[in-house]
Parts: C-alpha cells; sequence; structure tokens
C-alpha cells in the first residue's frame, strides 16, 4: 500500500510539472511571438491578465494532482503486476499497431470529451458545479491548459489510465498520447492560432481543432466542443468553424508602443 501512495504522489507531481514545463513554454514563447496578447502595455489589462493567470495556474495545478493519482495507481499495477496492456516489447505487437493505438486511445478520449464537454454546457446547474471555472478566463491562456474545476478533472482523469487495461499499446505509444494530449490542452487555448493559414485552411484545418477552432467556443459556448478532432461537431452540427478574430491576427505582432 505504501508503494502504490508513494506511486500516485510521484505522479501527481510529475504532471504537475510536466503542466508547468509546457504551459510555461508556451506562454514564454508567446509573450515573444505575440506581446499585444501576453504583454498588453495597458496597466489595467495587464494586471488583469495577471490575476486570470494565477487563477488559470491555481486551477490547473489542482486538476494536474487529480490526474497524477490514477495515472499513479495504474503505474504501479503496471510495473509491480503486469496488470495493465502496456508492453514495452516492440514484437509483442505488429509495427502497423503503434499508430493505430495511439490513434485508438486519442478517438476515445475525444469522443468521450466531447460529449461530457457538451453535457456541461447543455445543463447549467452542470456547468456552474463543473465547468465554469474553466470559462472564466476570456479569452484562455496557455496556462487555461488544465484549468478544470475538482468535478471536471475526475470525470476525465480516469479515461486513459482505464483504456490501458482494455486496449494493448506500447509504452512509446502512451506516451506520444500523452504528448499529443498535452500540445493540444495548451495550444487550444493560446489566444491566438499557431498553425500557419494555409494549414487551418487547408486539410488539417478542416479535421483537427486548433486555437481558431477552440477560441471561437469560448466566445459562444454552445458550440465547438471537440478536443482533438471536428468529427464529432461536424456529425452532430455542433460545429461554428473558426474564429474570425483569431484568422485575422498575424502570426506574429510586436507589441504596441507607449505614445
Amino acid at each position: 500500500m505504501t508503494a502504490l501512495i508513494i506511486s500516485a504522489l510521484a505522479m501527481c507531481l510529475i504532471v504537475m510539472a510536466r503542466y508547468l514545463a509546457t504551459s510555461g513554454l508556451f506562454a514564454w514563447s508567446a509573450r515573444l511571438m505575440r506581446p499585444d496578447v501576453y504583454a498588453p502595455t495597458d496597466a489595467t489589462k495587464a494586471a488583469r491578465l495577471a490575476r486570470q493567470i494565477r487563477r488559470e495556474m491555481g486551477w490547473s495545478l489542482l486538476a494536474a494532482a487529480i490526474y497524477g493519482i490514477p495515472a499513479g495507481i495504474v503505474a504501479h499495477l503496471w510495473v509491480t503486476q503486469g496488470m495493465t496492456r502496456i508492453t514495452t516489447d516492440l514484437s509483442a505487437m505488429p509495427l502497423w499497431w503503434l499508430p493505430v493505438s495511439v490513434l485508438l486511445y486519442l478517438g476515445v478520449h475525444d469522443a468521450w470529451f466531447y460529449w461530457t464537454h457538451r453535457a456541461m454546457h447543455r445543463w447549467p446547474w452542470l456547468f456552474k458545479k463543473a465547468h465554469a471555472v474553466h470559462h472564466e478566463s476570456r479569452p484562455p491562456t496557455a496556462w487555461a491548459a488544465m484549468a478544470f474545476h475538482p468535478w471536471e478533472a475526475i470525470s476525465a482523469a480516469w479515461l486513459i489510465p482505464a483504456l490501458t487495461f482494455l486496449i494493448p499499446i506500447h509504452v512509446s505509444a502512451l506516451i506520444a498520447v500523452l504528448m499529443v494530449m498535452t500540445f493540444f490542452g495548451v495550444t487550444n487555448h493560446m489566444g491566438w492560432e499557431i498553425f500557419p493559414r494555409r494549414w487551418v485552411n487547408g486539410w488539417f484545418g478542416r479535421h483537427m481543432i486548433s486555437a481558431s477552432h477552440h477560441h471561437l467556443h469560448h466566445t459562444h459556448y454552445q458550440s465547438n466542443f471537440g478536443l482533438y478532432f471536428r468529427f464529432w461537431d461536424k456529425l452532430c452540427g455542433t460545429d461554428r468553424g473558426l474564429s474570425d478574430e483569431l484568422m485575422r491576427q498575424p502570426a506574429h505582432a510586436r507589441a504596441p508602443q507607449p505614445q
């Protein structure tokens, strides 16, 4: 039992550190590339943004700790008892299964996210209890990647760990899944579009979600619920397209100079 608790606590710290490192890196790069968004010269706006970022970090660190608990339990069961379907043996599965397993994990996660996310917007009491925290940021920043109320974090934290008992996956593919999760969670909340406009207007943007798609969700709550793919939004008629505001923004912008 002691080893299990230590594993859970260690994974909490790892997830928290991953959040701080990834969101911090993207926030730092955004401050350099888009100071108009991340470093406003107006003192009032700067103070408001600083308060918002502190709030985002607080909720995100709490949610990261919650995500770490089931992950730590699974890690312990995998290492000590081999109870999951995670493997380190590449010969245990055909090579084509590596990308397929990644897509399966992301596809299941995307479906779960879409329907739970949509439910939280469908019922006002659920929105108020579990999801309103995430929408306090207007617009969100890279620090809002995990800014979830504990109830929302609990609703999602178990999913990927549970899948490791059902869908065989190589540890390298599982790491790829976690990297994709982290990347989309951060970049979807950047407040500006990091992908080239030709990508967003092309095949990638028609099928994948980026900041231009998710930003619109933060301004029009009843649309654009997906996480990675636009599939469910398009199928269910909740896809409102891309944010004109972000699509009009330049990829780089200089901070406005004080007069």
